[in-house]
């Protein structure tokens, strides 16, 4: 969806100029959509959400009836999610994992700990020697298996199959394997397999990929008599089309392939860690255009705000899809710039060309005092952003919920809008 809902649109419009850019996230949204996540899995299959796509508190805790848990990936993420969402089950992942970091993981009873290499293995072996001296810690090898050539979309990132930081080589598996089930390592215990091969994928590649990842597990653990695996964890990267924001991952054909996945496992649980593709769509980064002005034959308009609150376009490479809201009244004494073409170019007000927000918006007749809310702002946005380049204000942060769904546009604000 790339129009804002209701309430988003009156708090988008009824913000002061002062008050912009903010970011404002509709958590009756992001409940409707996780409870329709939840509801297209099968039993035996886990939900936990990667907290890296978007660990603002309230995001966490609107999230919190609908999944298993959370996977954290770092010392900060898991202080942060520990503390937002107490009591709550948590997955420690993540390459470079410090002594502190497992150590303070250990302390707070972390569940599930994915191992990426085998130094890491022997690192988290002593520690849990000493910190849980009666006790055995859970752990998941994570592996960097291959993707099966033409199995991926064009615009898939690959993070697995090819040299990466991520997980242990595949020839490493034995060994492994062998160290956490011949009494080397008393305080560990093998929970399952653990691998995440890729990200931007549809319905019928995450299925293949999981077929895949489960089938190999299995493979291992029948070469090591004796072994059974409780779980094997097929990652996430669920798409989220920025450029087709209506289309949204098939969750109901995703369910129904791996029901029938588990349907061959009767004894093993499957668990995914999406992120991006649970929160994008809760959230806006609404602003304001500065200025509206020509250069060699195209326009731009220049908004408060820009990349360093969002970095997402320019990671991605992408346009951000937005809504144009027209704003009628003008409380200043010198005339608004205005758009005498079609189509215009966002960008915002950092000293560099990369600035770029979206391009080639039809927007006939922005002008400079106009709101503009731009989509999928809900995951990797704020948090992956150089939020003090340049210094300019942080944004402002609003949560809309049931009982928070009364704000009304601001004086003079009128909603008919463009969309890009």
């Amino acid at each position: 969806m790339t129009n804002p809902t209701t309430d988003v649109r009156d708090r988008v419009l009824s913000l002061p100029s002062g008050e912009l850019p903010a970011y404002v996230y509709d958590l009756a949204a992001l409940r409707e959509h996780a409870a329709t996540v939840r509801a297209a899995l099968p039993e035996r299959v886990e939900l936990y959400y990667a907290a890296k796509a978007n660990p603002e508190p309230e995001i966490l805790a609107a999230l919190g009836p609908y999944v298993d848990g959370y996977e954290v990936a770092s010392g900060g993420e898991l202080d942060h999610v520990a503390k937002a969402v107490p009591g709550r089950s948590l997955a420690f992942g993540g390459p470079g994992k410090t002594p502190d970091e497992i150590t303070a993981a250990l302390e707070l009873g972390v569940e599930r700990f994915h191992v990426e290499s085998e130094y890491e293995l022997h690192m988290l072996a002593e520690l849990a020697r000493r910190a849980a001296p009666g006790s055995r810690v859970a752990v998941l090898p994570r592996f960097n298996l291959p993707v099966a050539s033409g199995s991926l979309a064009a615009g898939s990132l690959a993070m697995g199959g090819r040299p990466t930081p991520f997980g242990l080589d595949p020839s490493e598996a034995d060994s492994v394997m062998r160290l956490l089930t011949d009494g080397t390592y008393p305080h560990l215990e093998l929970r399952g397999i653990h691998a995440h091969l890729a990200s931007g994928l549809r319905a019928a590649e995450q299925l293949a990929v999981a077929e895949s990842i489960v089938k190999w597990a299995v493979g291992l653990a029948e070469r090591h008599d004796g072994v059974r695996l409780a779980e094997v964890n097929v990652g996430g990267g669920m798409t989220v089309d920025y450029a087709a924001p209506e289309e949204r991952f098939d969750w109901v054909t995703y369910g129904e392939g791996l029901a029938e996945l588990v349907s061959r496992y009767p004894d093993l649980t499957l668990r995914i860690e999406p992120g991006r593709a649970l929160t994008a769509y809760c959230g806006w980064y609404a602003t304001e255009v500065l200025d509206v002005k020509q250069s060699h034959g195209e326009e731009f308009a220049v908004v408060r705000g820009g990349t360093h609150h969002m970095r997402t376009p320019a990671t991605k490479g992408h346009d951000q899809p937005c809504t144009v809201l027209a704003v009628q009244d003008w409380a200043h004494p010198w005339p608004r710039s205005a758009a005498r073409r079609e189509l215009v170019t966002l960008t915002g007000q950092l000293c560099t060309p990369k600035d770029v927000l979206a391009r080639n918006v039809r927007a006939p007749g922005l002008r400079a005092g106009d709101r503009v809310a731009f989509a999928l702002a809900g995951a990797y946005a704020w948090n992956i952003s150089h939020h003090d380049f340049l210094m300019h204000p942080r944004p402002g942060f609003h949560f809309l919920d049931d009982v928070d769904t009364e704000s009304a546009g601001g004086e003079g604000a009128q909603g008919e809008g463009f969309a890009h």
